[in-house]
């Protein structure tokens, strides 16, 4: 077997991991044991627990054990999508005919503690970042250490999550729109939460 491909899996794992790849496609999160525990029709948590070790270690998915939000499939994603050639965006090019090489999404999301946020407004469009945008987020351990002008997801408490440029000036945050028309938002550091750092933006057509 390739490495890096998933191991087999048993009926009962395969069953399960169907469902979570639904759920999570339907619903942009993990769910309970407990939603899993009905899905399967078990009265026990404990064969969910075990379903999802197997599935962990055979490579399907990412979990910490005791903490069902944590769960990010992994299977079927290893091996990459095919890039087929360049597509003009002018003139024409000449037509692809054979696979190259493939866009590995793996390193993306496989990211520990990865989330999704739907983007509300227009400050970040000359960003390339639109209304109805679905940005995926990095969480950010250590805020002191983001680089400047890193687009952030940050928490300003009794005003809502925003997504804008980060910049540390002194004590002082300064989130910048990327969009004229918005005011930067200055703040002690310690009125803002960095939440996540951008990883990469899914757009629907």
């Amino acid at each position: 077997m390739p490495a890096g491909t998933p191991e087999p899996l048993t009926s009962a794992q395969q069953e399960l991991y169907d469902w979570l790849t639904d759920y999570i496609g339907q619903h942009r999160h993990s769910p309970s044991i407990r939603q899993m525990m009905e899905a399967m029709g078990l009265r026990s948590p404990a064969p969910i627990q075990s379903r999802l070790r197997h599935l962990q270690q055979k490579g399907w998915i990412t979990w910490q054990e005791g903490q069902a939000r944590t769960l990010q499939l992994l299977g079927g994603f290893n091996a990459g999508i095919p890039v087929l050639g360049a597509v003009a965006a002018g003139g024409l090019v000449e037509t692809f005919d054979d696979v190259r090489e493939r866009l590995d999404l793996a390193p993306v999301l496989e990211t520990r503690g990865l989330f999704a946020l739907t983007v509300n407004g227009d400050s970040m469009v000359d960003a390339h970042i639109a209304d109805g945008d679905v940005v995926l987020m990095e969480p950010v351990a250590e805020p002191s250490r983001l680089r400047e002008g890193t687009i952030v997801s940050a928490l300003v408490p009794g005003s809502g999550t925003t997504l804008k440029h980060f910049h540390r000036d002194g004590r002082q945050v300064r989130l910048e729109a990327a969009n004229p028309a918005y005011a930067p938002i200055v703040l002690d550091a310690d009125q803002v939460a960095i939440q996540g750092k951008l990883l990469a933006v899914w757009r629907q057509v």
